[in-house]
């Protein structure tokens, strides 16, 4: 049973967490951070979807053996956080990375033991603006999660179903969870990168061939990689296509 919860990146993807879980009574909620910025977070909450919300600050020290801990931090930051994840992690802490990308739990498990780690993902459309979030709970997909390991069994998985029972927040467990990591990865390198690059919208890709050459291309590099790693390349791709429920 997960009773305390810590949330290290407390922005837009932070915020789902917070707008979920803060005000439940039966667990000890709280955002890590130090310094000027734990002061900050004090003195101005924070706004999401027009509501101030001010959970518990805690220092790493303070938050140590936090049941849970979220990671959901931006990529660049990781690797200079990894110091506050060893500190906060204890043995039994589930961890939970919430970040793009596909290596951000082989990075946390440089400090910690992978066998801590429960992989997951999250898809959500926020937008921040300083120190205000929105997004609209309804639409959003939440919170997808599960063993890479089946000899692990359900235990995990079925306490993190518990604390997000009711909360509102939207979650799943899934079979193949690195399968639908990689098939995130997969829609975000095809679409965004080109899209960023281009300078163009995601009608380009019906509306021109050459944007979607770039994004044919960018799959394929993708799938190549992921074929080196053993992946069910297939599910990947369908998943990247959204066909699949991930």
């Amino acid at each position: 049973m997960i009773r305390s919860v810590a949330v290290l990146g407390a922005g837009a993807v932070g915020a789902y967490l917070i707008w979920g879980l803060a005000e439940r009574k039966d667990i000890d909620f709280c955002v890590v951070a130090e310094g000027e910025r734990k002061e900050r977070f004090e003195r101005e909450g924070f706004c999401i979807n027009q509501k101030v919300y001010f959970p518990k600050v805690k220092t790493p020290e303070e938050a140590k053996g936090v049941d849970l801990l979220v990671v959901s931090l931006k990529y660049n930051s990781l690797r200079p956080a990894l110091g506050s994840i060893q500190t906060i992690v204890d043995e039994h802490t589930i961890v939970m990375s919430l970040m793009n990308g596909v290596d951000s739990e082989e990075i946390i498990g440089e400090v910690i033991h992978q066998e801590n780690i429960l992989y997951s993902y999250v898809k959500i459309a926020s937008e921040r603006k300083e120190n205000r979030t929105v997004f609209d709970p309804e639409t959003t997909v939440g919170i997808i999660y599960g063993e890479i390991d089946e000899a692990r069994g359900t235990e995990r998985t079925a306490a993190v179903d518990a604390l997000f029972e009711g909360t509102g927040i939207h979650y799943r467990t899934a079979n193949y969870i690195l399968g639908e990591i990689w098939g995130k990865f997969r829609l975000n390198i095809c679409n965004n990168l080109a899209q960023a690059f281009l300078g163009v919208g995601v009608g380009a890709y019906q509306d021109s061939e050459h944007a979607a050459f770039f994004q044919e291309k960018l799959g394929e590099e993708v799938d190549t990689i992921a074929k080196a790693k053993g992946l069910d390349v297939e599910f990947i791709r369908s998943c990247g296509k959204g066909s699949r429920r991930c």
